[in-house]
């Protein structure tokens, strides 16, 4: 019988500094000296194990949805963070070093490659087992082959590609030199990733019970594949990075890690695996039904505009018979149960880390009314990516950005809005709530999500959970301007552009942080939207729209063949889900005719619908946006007017405490120089440096 050491044999070269007992996670196994056999014969081990495998979830710095302290990558030109150590300034001007903000460097690749050592262990000896029955193994291995490539997955957004290491796993007794191993392309990460979600979706159920709901589905793995092959599909790994991204990225022997040619299939590939996850039939988007009457904190709804299609048809044809409003809050904010989602495709459940987005929400709160840190919050270009109630643009949109070529097509040159809502005029703008006296009309008639999401200046907050022993109220305004409360003063407690978020807040939050750091324990607990089938649709009009030919792309199992091309009608059936939901009509014609003008709104709908969910970060990298978006200027209102000034508070400024470059080891992150020297093949990212 072999000894459990000798199956611990898939050590990563990155942890190969460190004792036996430091790197090898499974310790109660050693304690108790139990065999290979021992270990993947008794049903409790290998249910340990494979638990083991989902902690490394829960680790902060694999965070998607996250406050600032661990990982910063929630945060891009749509939303900031402002403390103590001027940390976002710090990271939007790439002043780290290799160690990154907060050490995240090698504890990212570090805690994703034991992830993957974890579940490739259980993969090699789970068939030792013979209480399990063949279905059951199956399912155990489609977990564990998820979970590796969810790791990977993150590992290849955050650093493009990275070492893909042999099934068979590494000896870690044998020297440096003979285990070191070369990155493998991003075409060959995307490949790999994409076959081995398909042998896990092969073994998972089409659903898991309610106790299961964050074990994955067949549907979770199917939309990683989607997500994945998306990533390779774009212009970053599809022969359109930028030269100096594209030359540093080559491996010692002249191999190019980034794709140098451009392959349109690849496209076609994204678009056929999203299909595949809406083939399943397993999923759709959560909507709230219309009520007839509410109050401040539910209110009837956010009525959506008078439209031909959408206005008297029930969901999901239109919006008849639904709330808009309700639909994209309650989906964030704890309101719904996960396995009352329909539309959630997987969750991280309580594996969230110290960071997620409970925290998320703590810096979000009022300081004085939410009792929260009110140091996150939104900048100018997010708030002007909101649509109005009509579906138009906001007058004004992205004017500061007026004349910049990446901006084309994208900025409105008309005057914003002026004045403010007295009590007269409450009954025009019912969006705004029976509390909406003195609110900018800037803010009046947007699109629902914009109500759900963003704290502008006037808000209502409703703090339901607020105790009056406490002298707390509910259903407060919310103001930003300078001398208020929530407004700017020398501490660091307040919102850099004078807005904040509301996405993830339900109307009971509210906290106590000044007295206990972290207080929860009013709060909602929230659901994790790590994916979502909004996100799989999304995927599918983004990959379509790039196609100009037609392509038979097998099905994920190849029990069919995909006809794909740039197919209008398909492209609305990806799109056309999201904009019913979010109570907007449909986009002209002409934008669905025209690949450019389709790609704008589709990008733009992305930063809406999933503002706030750890994807903006990445995405302006992948479609080479960020050069331009990142470097822009952080626009905001003008924080240090005060209430006499309410006008000039509402005029875009440039916020001079959120400065703004991109430089090229913005690109990716970089790998720590103890990586870089155990491993003789590993080249670094570009613009970062090598050890000495």
């Amino acid at each position: 019988m072999k000894n459990i050491y000798s199956i611990l044999t898939f050590v990563g070269f990155t942890l190969l500094s460190t004792g036996c007992a430091d790197y090898l996670d499974s310790d109660y196994l050693f304690d108790e000296r139990l065999t290979t056999e021992d270990a993947f014969t008794n049903p409790d081990y290998v249910n340990r194990w494979l638990a083991r495998t989902y902690s490394f979830l829960g680790s902060n710095y694999l965070q998607d949805v996250a406050s600032k302290k661990t990982v910063p990558f929630n945060f891009a030109d749509d939303m900031f963070f402002g403390d103590e150590n001027n940390g976002y300034k710090r990271w939007k001007n790439g002043q780290y070093d290799e160690g990154g903000l907060h050490g995240e460097s090698s504890e990212i690749w570090n805690t994703a490659y034991k992830g993957i050592r974890q579940a490739t262990i259980f993969l090699n000896n789970i068939d030792i087992n013979t209480t399990f029955s063949e279905s059951e193994i199956a399912a155990l291995k489609g977990q564990a082959r998820f979970l590796r490539a969810y790791y990977y997955f993150i590992l290849l957004r955050t650093y493009g590609p990275i070492p893909i290491i042999s099934d068979e796993g590494i000896d870690y007794t044998k020297e440096y030199d003979e285990i070191a191993q070369p990155r493998n392309t991003y075409e060959e990460c995307a490949n790999y990733l994409a076959n081995e979600l398909s042998k896990a979706a092969k073994g998972l159920p089409l659903k898991q019970g309610i106790q299961e709901i964050a074990r994955p589905s067949r549907g979770a793995a199917l939309a990683l594949r989607a997500r994945a092959l998306l990533y390779a599909a774009s212009p970053l790994a599809n022969g359109k990075a930028p030269g100096a991204v594209a030359t540093a990225m080559i491996n010692e022997d002249g191999t190019p890690l980034l794709s140098p040619t451009y392959d349109e299939s690849k496209w076609a590939k994204a678009a056929a695996a999203a299909k595949d996850v809406i083939d399943l039939g397993q999923y759709q988007l959560f909507v709230a039904y219309k009520k007839e009457t509410g109050d401040i904190a539910y209110p009837a709804t956010v009525t959506p505009p008078l439209d031909s299609e959408f206005s008297n048809e029930n969901w999901p044809s239109g919006w008849l018979n639904i709330d808009p409003f309700e639909s994209y809050r309650a989906l964030f904010n704890g309101t719904v149960p996960a396995f009352q989602n329909p539309e959630l495709i997987f969750t991280r459940g309580q594996n969230q880390g110290g960071e997620g987005i409970n925290v998320l929400v703590l810096h979000q709160l009022p300081r004085l009314e939410g009792k929260g840190y009110n140091s996150h919050g939104m900048t100018q270009k997010q708030v002007d990516a909101y649509y109005m109630n009509d579906g138009s643009d906001i007058p004004g949109m992205n004017s500061m950005y007026a004349g910049l070529d990446a901006y084309e097509g994208r900025y409105n040159t008309q005057a914003r809005k002026t004045g403010f809502v007295t009590k007269d005029e409450l009954s025009l703008y019912p969006e705004l709530g029976p509390l909406g006296i003195g609110v900018s009309k800037q803010y009046a008639q947007r699109e629902p999500r914009f109500y759900a999401s963003v704290s502008y200046n006037g808000s209502t907050w409703n703090l339901l959970n607020s105790e009056s022993v406490r002298d707390e109220k509910s259903n407060v305004q919310i103001w930003y301007y300078r001398g208020d409360p929530n407004g700017y003063k020398n501490t660091t407690y307040w919102t850099r552009t004078g807005i904040g978020i509301k996405k993830y807040i339900h109307p009971d939050d509210i906290s106590n942080v000044a007295v206990t750091a972290y207080d929860q324990s009013r709060m909602t607990k929230k659901v994790d939207p790590a994916i979502r089938y909004a996100e799989v649709l999304l995927i599918y009009a983004e990959a379509l729209n790039e196609l100009t030919g037609s392509f038979n792309i097998p099905s994920w199992d190849g029990s069919k063949t995909h006809s794909i091309s740039r197919n209008i009608s398909e492209m609305k059936n990806g799109i056309q889900p999201i904009r019913i939901r979010s109570g907007l009509v449909d986009y002209a014609s002409e934008v669905y005719a025209d690949q450019n003008k389709f790609r704008k709104k589709l990008k733009r709908e992305r930063q809406i619908e999933l503002f706030a969910e750890g994807h903006r970060y990445f995405d302006l990298r992948r479609w080479t946006d960020a050069p331009a978006e990142e470097s822009a200027q952080v626009y905001g209102n003008d924080a240090y007017a005060t209430k006499a000034q309410a006008e000039l508070f509402h005029t875009p400024i440039a916020t001079p405490s959120l400065p703004s470059i991109f430089t090229l080891k913005m690109w990716f992150w970089p790998i720590s120089f103890n990586e870089l020297k155990r491993n003789k093949y590993l080249i670094q990212n570009p613009g970062w440096t090598n050890p000495e």
